[in-house]
């Protein structure tokens, strides 16, 4: 069993293999937020950040967007309103005199402002969700630890969510003694750079000015489309975006990573140096923290709370809807009290399962009808206070005339469900069944552990057709495990339904190792 002993209250738990990482969230043990990175180019499963030369192949007036090549397996598209240009003339309808010339120029078409075969330099806004392909801007912005530098840009701001002026002001002051004589570039100080000394935020300009310089002298000798810049790993990110000094401790399963984080750590937080662990047990940090079988339940229609009451969660394209049930919670004083403990309880679970689920778009709860105002200004109170915890923007509308409450939450990457899930063919489609990618890499998981654990010379596998296929698609997996490990491993086909099918008590697969 591993030496490392939990604590209770904020840990970050990372399993890197060659294949993927998986980053975990954890708060008293119990899962907050997931992140997955997986390595291949087809997967393009977090590349918000990165930095392309793009090319224009295709303009689309009636939609006022551009199709554009930036090297990957769809094409990326990119708004109007997503053009550095557009946004500088918002920002400055707002200070010029004649309002008449701003809107003007921001009625410009996109049609005159780009051209097929042109050459940009681009940024990804958000991933790539389900069929459509990767948002861009024209718009770069380059995140730092404390800072995010606005190369395009003079502006100089402080991140909204710091609201007490005071602190708001020390940042400025800070901001103001850090920053390099004749810079003319804009920044934003991030929440974190209320904690940074002046010394420490100097050395993230000189950074993210490093950075910013080493990306335009590539846009010289490169032809689109080609990558510039790739935003850090996700195990750094992880550690630069949501390590604060509430958190106990960095587990890292797999020592590449841990090596690599302790270097990133030394250079720019090395006050979370010592937080930092290297997890060397026969089994996976993620199964002796039951992340897994937490993730299982996330993909699950139905959350049961600690109550007896329950969520029903529904997600679309474009929506997600939440329905609250008392289930056989029956309370133990009057009828209206019971109905608000259910509420306030949902409220808090919601929260996090629009965390854990990365749902965004547009979000409809149907809590249990509350009769007295002050009842749903609690409710409303209470999701407010738990969501402040989410580092994804979510507005809050407020209940409608149905008694629905409404609010949006920023859609930056796809939905847990998207990334593990999609339509079973076996039942109409009313079903959602892990894709042969998540099948796949669960295999490559297992393998991995299982090694750890036995001894053996060869690996037998066993799963359906289209995880087969999957892997005679992208041979390097294996390939490249195998290699490493120094086992054999041979893949079989078992009868398809068992892998391909909704029927949650057949297996996906099936693993023998042998001598």
């Amino acid at each position: 069993m591993s030496s490392i002993t939990f604590p209770l209250n904020h840990r970050i738990l990372i399993h890197s293999a060659h294949h993927e990482t998986r980053a975990a969230i954890l708060e008293h043990g119990v899962l907050q937020e997931i992140h997955i990175e997986r390595r291949h180019a087809s997967e393009a499963v977090g590349i918000v950040g990165n930095v392309y030369l793009g090319k224009v192949v295709r303009i689309l007036p009636g939609m006022q967007s551009g199709f554009i090549d930036i090297g990957l397996e769809k094409m990326a598209f990119l708004h109007v309103a997503d053009l550095l240009e557009v946004q500088q003339e918002r920002a400055a309808k707002h200070s010029v005199v004649n309002q008449t010339v701003a809107k003007v120029l921001l009625s410009v078409p996109i049609e005159q402002r780009i051209f097929t075969g042109q050459i940009l330099l681009v940024q990804v806004l958000k991933d790539p969700l389900g069929t459509k392909g990767a948002r861009l801007t024209t718009q770069i912005s380059l995140a730092g630890r404390y800072l995010v530098l606005l190369p395009q840009d003079t502006h100089i701001g402080v991140s909204q969510k710091i609201t007490d002026l005071n602190i708001k002001q020390a940042v400025r002051n800070c901001l103001d003694a850090a920053l390099p004589s004749h810079f003319s570039w804009g920044l934003i100080a991030r929440t974190q750079a209320q904690y940074a000394s002046v010394e420490q935020l100097a050395d993230d300009i000189a950074y993210l000015t490093h950075l910013w310089q080493t990306i335009i002298k590539h846009t010289k000798n490169q032809a689109a489309p080609a990558t510039l810049y790739r935003d850090i790993g996700l195990a750094q990110r992880i550690l630069r975006d949501t390590c604060t000094e509430y958190t106990d401790s960095i587990v890292v399963d797999g020592i590449a990573c841990y090596a690599q984080l302790q270097t990133f750590a030394r250079t720019y937080m090395p006050a979370v140096l010592p937080k930092i662990q290297l997890h060397t047990a026969e089994h996976s940090v993620f199964d002796l923290a039951k992340v897994d079988i937490q993730i299982n339940t996330a993909l699950n229609r139905r959350v049961n709370l600690n109550s007896g009451a329950y969520l029903v969660i529904d997600q679309t394209e474009s929506m997600c809807t939440i329905d609250v049930n008392t289930g056989s919670f029956i309370g133990k004083k009057q009828f209206s009290d019971t109905i608000l403990n259910t509420n306030l309880e949902a409220a808090i679970e919601i929260a996090r399962q629009l965390r854990l689920r990365n749902l965004g778009g547009i979000i409809l709860i149907d809590f249990i009808d509350m009769i007295r105002l002050e009842d749903r200004d609690a409710v409303s109170h209470t999701l407010t206070k738990a969501l402040a915890k989410d580092s994804v923007y979510t507005r809050i509308y407020g209940f409608t005339a149905l008694g629905l409450m409404e609010l949006s939450r920023k859609r930056i990457r796809e939905s847990l469900a998207h990334i593990l899930l999609h339509p079973c063919i076996y039942c109409e489609q009313t079903a959602q069944i892990k894709t042969p990618q998540t099948i796949a890499h669960e295999i490559l998981r297992e393998i991995e552990l299982q090694t750890r654990q036995f001894s053996g010379t060869a690996f037998t596998v066993y799963t359906g057709d289209k995880v087969l296929e999957w892997f005679e698609q992208y041979p390097s997996y294996l390939t490249e495990l195998s290699h490493t490990l120094k086992r054999q491993i041979n893949l079989l086909v078992f009868d398809n339904v068992r892998a391909n099918s909704c029927d949650k008590q057949l297996p996906l697969f099936e693993i023998r190792l042998s001598s």
